[in-house]
């Protein structure tokens, strides 16, 4: 599943004619950066959620033959993260496990296909969702304190105020239907599944090998155009 239903308000004066996967970063739409990625992968199947000037993100999305793309619309409620994986789960939509990411992830992939490593390293007995992060030396145009900490067993758990965590998510995920189960009524952050998941001993992490981007201002697209140009 790939997330796309933002209204991408840190994105604007850029999103106030276009939804935020269609910009253009060297010359390639955001999301198909991630479409691109899943169809290497060997996925022909995804599902892509709308609201959003939705009408232009669908015909863009639903043009594309590999993967083969369904929408799952919300044009009418927009439901966060958690929501939306929600909606698509109970319209039969997602597979056990599904790979979830957002729209706007730009990342090389190291040795390994990231896609094949989360395969990998899954474990339904242990594990809910597996978080695929990076460290801070290969987060490009981040400048956060970062989102978690992780254990020598792969165990993952919050930034612990005010400290800085080594690990940031890069928005990327392998999530059980079991990470879903007795979830909220209508919209709600993926944040909550997540604690609950932590709470439980079944949030897991994978380092990433390869280099990520943050593209979620329109002042991180000049140096991420210029970084993809080198690398």
């Amino acid at each position: 599943m790939v997330m796309a239903a933002g209204l991408g308000k840190r994105m604007r004066p850029l999103t106030a004619t276009q939804p935020k996967p269609l910009v253009r970063v060297a010359g390639k739409s955001l999301i198909d950066y991630s479409l691109d990625r899943l169809a290497s992968a060997g996925v022909t199947k995804a599902v892509v959620n709308v609201h959003y000037m939705s009408d232009s993100l669908e015909a863009h999305v639903l043009d594309r033959e590999l993967p083969k793309v369904t929408i799952s619309d919300e044009r009418h409620e927009l439901l966060e993260t958690g929501g939306g994986m929600v909606k698509a789960h109970k319209a039969g939509l997602l597979p056990d496990p599904f790979y979830c990411l957002n729209s706007d992830n730009i990342w090389l992939d190291g040795p390994y296909d990231a896609f094949h490593e989360l395969a990998e390293a899954w474990n339904p007995e242990k594990m809910d969702a597996l978080l695929l992060l990076v460290p801070h030396t290969s987060a490009h145009n981040f400048t956060g304190p970062g989102d978690f900490h992780m254990d020598g067993e792969g165990l993952i758990s919050r930034r612990r105020t005010p400290r800085i965590a080594p690990f940031i998510f890069t928005g990327i995920q392998l999530i059980s239907h079991r990470f879903l189960r007795d979830a909220p009524e209508g919209a709600f952050s993926t944040n909550i599944l997540w604690n609950r998941a932590i709470e439980e001993g079944r949030l897991y992490g994978f380092v990433f090998a390869g280099e990520w981007f943050e593209v979620g201002t329109p002042q991180a697209i000049a140096p991420t155009e210029a970084l993809l140009s080198e690398i």
